[in-house]
């Protein structure tokens, strides 16, 4: 049986493939429609959350998403932090002075 976890909750979604890619297609439409009453764009990301679990390209673009907030709300790249790497401390070399001649 498939599952989607949000945080700490576990959530079953039903058995059957087919049922699952067609309540997650339902959702991504019906959540395009979210100017109306009652449904809401919060319905496309529930849909592409629950077609996630049988469609293998929505699942890479979901979880590029999901690090991308992630990084963006922990303030926090660590792409940026592994390429700024500090160096060893030896390494640092000393200014050198610059000689100029005098004139004449």
């Amino acid at each position: 049986m498939a599952k989607v976890r949000f945080g700490n909750r576990v959530i079953d979604l039903p058995g059957s493939r087919i049922v699952r890619i067609a309540l997650g297609v339902v959702l991504v439409f019906l959540g395009l429609l979210g100017f109306l009453p009652i449904l809401g764009f919060w319905m496309v990301l529930l849909g592409l959350i629950i077609l996630s679990a049988d469609i293998a390209a929505i699942r890479r673009i979901n979880r590029r998403v999901s690090v991308a907030v992630s990084r963006w709300w922990t303030g926090r790249d660590s792409r940026r932090d592994s390429r700024m790497s500090p160096k060893p401390a030896g390494s640092r070399q000393k200014p050198t002075a610059v000689k100029t001649q005098p004139e004449s």
